[in-house]
This record gives C-alpha cells, structure tokens and sequence, in this order.
C-alpha cells in the first residue's frame, strides 16, 4: 500500500476484550440462559472465542464441541482439544460423518446435480450446527458463533450452517483484528500463524478459495464497505487491479441475504 497506510486501524485489544465480555455477560442474562457451547475447530476463530468465553464466563460454564469429519486434519483435531484442556472447559468429540452418511442414504437426490459438491460441504456445516443446537437447547445454554466480519462481509459461511448461532462476539472484528487479539489472549502461536481452513477437503484454505491474502481482504473490505470508497481509488490504494476490487464487491452483494432474516410477504 502506499502512501498513509489507509486500510483497517488497530484495535485497542485490552479494551476489545472488555467490551465483547461484557456484551457475551449482558446476553446469557438477557436469554436467561445458564453457559454456551461453542465449536472448536482447532482454528484462530474458535480458539479466540473460547478464550473470550473463558474470560467471560470462567470455565465451568462453557461446553466446547469438537466435531471432525473425514476431511478434518488432525493437527486441527488436536488443536481443538489443546485450547479446551489450556483453558480447562469441558469438551467433547462427536464425528459428524457419523450423522452424515445416514442422512445422505435417507436422501433419493443425494449426490446428483452439479452443486452436489457444495450441498455436501454445507451439508456438514448444517450437521455441526443441529449438534451444536441440541446440546445447548439440552443444557439451557446459548450458541456461540465464531464468524468474523470479513468471513461475514463476504458470505464466507453457510447460511443456518456455522452461520446458524445466537450471538457473534467476534463478528465486528476484521481477520487481521481477531489476530491481533488472539496474541493479546495467549492463543497458542501455532494456531495463530497456521495457514486458515475451513476444512472442506485436504489441503484446503480460506485464501486460496478466497482468491486474495486475508491482509488484502480486510483493507479492501474496510475501504468498500466502512469507508465507501470508489472502486478505482481503492484500487490504486492497495495497488490491485479494480477487477479485484468489483469481485469482493460483488461477494459481498451477493451475499447481503445470509445475513438477513428470510423475507416475509406483506399482505396487509
């Protein structure tokens, strides 16, 4: 980038911390509700929420589930755990695969049609969220969600899938913020500077689906969307071609509906 660095500024991390524990606090005792559950992935999203939730609420209130599938690695699997046991919560493993095959032999079209790739890959995000959902409606707690805002700007989830919880304790937080806040946490440093995945297939990564490094991302996204900057100007700032910047643009116009409610016909 050149000249004055224009792209998202820091954040104050102590005081970020303090705000979204509060706002986790202010939740649970507004819902009326008696702990979370939250999803470990092994990844900087999950782990930094967990540490936020442990801050918040202490240990003895948080469930952590761990939910590999046949294309989850197993560096993840045991960086999962590594956080749960670091910060003392109460975790367990279910294998979604486990759900998954059932309900794929249940359904006549499954496996046909050309998204059947991608119905698969959400497939499992639903499965994760009705886990996650059945245990904290078992418990009487709420789901945490781990979305980011640029994962969130860009529709980098799936709708009623990882994108199905009841708070976002992170969601304001550009990747590069929730980076910054996980070395302010003690995140294990592996977790912080592995390579991000969502895990859908082996050797996976945000980026490489993404087309664009998350640094990039995050100062576009912030240029477009929090500064509402012409495409060409941001184009020239962050030294890309303004195709680039109409692809993001369009991402996230496309994907405006996942984070709205379903639209209601009115009738009267």
């Amino acid at each position: 980038m050149h000249g004055e660095n224009r792209g998202i500024p820091p954040i104050n991390e102590e005081k970020t911390v303090e705000t979204i524990c509060n706002f986790l606090k202010d939740r649970l005792r507004q819902s009326k509700t008696e702990g979370v559950v939250i999803g470990l992935s092994g990844g900087l999203d999950s782990s930094t929420t967990a540490y936020l939730c442990e801050r918040a609420f202490g240990r003895d209130n948080i469930l952590g589930l761990v939910m590999p599938s046949e294309t989850t690695s197993k560096e993840d699997v045991k960086d999962a755990v590594k956080v749960a046991e670091a910060l003392g919560i109460e975790y367990e493993t279910v294998e979604v695969d486990d759900l998954i095959s059932p309900f794929k032999d249940l359904c006549i079209h499954s496996g046909e049609g050309y998204n059947a790739a991608l119905a698969g890959a959400n497939l499992k995000a639903r499965m994760r969220m009705l886990i996650l959902y059945y245990h904290a409606n078992a418990m009487k707690r709420l789901v945490v969600g781990t979305g980011n805002r640029t994962e969130l700007l860009v529709g980098y989830f799936t709708k009623y899938g990882d994108g199905g919880v009841d708070v976002l304790p992170i969601g304001d937080l550009y990747k590069n913020h929730v980076r910054a806040l996980a070395s302010h946490l003690k995140v294990p440093v592996e977790i912080i500077e592995k390579a991000p995945t969502a895990g859908l297939w082996a050797g996976q990564t945000d980026e490489d689906e993404l087309g664009m490094k998350y640094e990039t991302l995050d100062n576009l996204l912030y240029l477009l969307v929090d500064e509402k900057m012409e495409d060409q100007e941001i184009a020239d700032e962050l030294e890309i071609p303004v195709e680039e910047v109409l692809r993001i643009g369009g991402m996230v116009l496309a994907a405006e509906h996942k984070l709205k409610p379903a639209p209601i016909a009115l009738v009267r």
